[in-house]
């Protein structure tokens, strides 16, 4: 269980408020979202929650959840060696055969041999992202992780971590209305601060493979989170 309770937080030298008296709850495990609008503090609070800022006041509890990392779009790899090398080296020797399947699905065997710099943005957030997946994690926060990957590409790896990682906790962050609402179970809708409440939780369709998508309530869910802003 994730929980944020009466978080305030303010830019320090600034009057900028970013939260104000803020709550939210997320059950684990499962593949949830933060959404909303540039500019309300989805990195902010991502960075909040791992611990990597601090200054603000409220509580932040993790129960159960011992381990969190946070995964970000347009993160760099050293460029000394191959991706394959990198790769290799960030893989503990019992998870050998999980990093050839995150290879296949992630469409990564291509990219083995080049180095980072020269991949495309798409192969290299696909590289980050299966670094992470290759750690001992209970909530990974994936800050637009996916971003410059193609939605059939994005489709199959999500679907993926679900079946491969069902007991563990993911925190999607994205600016696409129709991904978050397929394929996540818990929708945290962040608002601006000048808004109360700030957080508003929806329920997405956690669409996983072999189900039949309900068009009904994709459409209606896809509604509530724009309608939430």
């Amino acid at each position: 269980m994730l929980t944020g309770t009466g978080i305030h937080f303010q830019y320090p030298g600034t009057s900028t408020q970013v939260f104000r008296d803020m709550h939210f709850q997320l059950s684990s495990p499962g593949f949830h979202a933060l959404f909303g609008p540039s500019g309300v503090g989805k990195t902010t609070l991502a960075k909040i929650i791992c611990g990597d800022m601090g200054g603000y006041s409220g509580a932040i509890q993790t129960d159960g959840i011992d381990r969190i990392l946070f995964t970000y779009n347009l993160e760099r790899l050293p460029g000394w060696s191959s991706v394959g090398d990198h790769l290799q080296w960030n893989t503990p020797p019992d998870r050998r055969n999980l990093l050839d399947t995150l290879i296949e699905t992630f469409g990564l065997r291509r990219c083995l041999q080049s180095r980072f710099a020269r991949l495309s943005l798409g192969q290299q957030n696909r590289t980050n992202l299966a670094r992470y997946l290759l750690q001992d994690f209970d909530l990974l926060i994936m800050d637009e992780s996916l971003a410059n990957v193609d939605e059939v590409t994005k489709e199959t790896i999500i679907l993926k971590m679900k079946s491969l990682f069902p007991q563990r906790s993911f925190l999607y962050i994205s600016h696409s209305v129709a991904e978050v609402a397929k394929f996540c179970r818990e929708i945290i809708v962040l608002r601006s601060h000048r808004k109360d409440p700030q957080v508003i939780s929806l329920q997405g369709l956690d669409y996983e493979e072999g189900q039949a998508l309900n068009r009904e309530s994709y459409e209606r869910t896809m509604l509530e989170m724009v309608n939430a802003f």
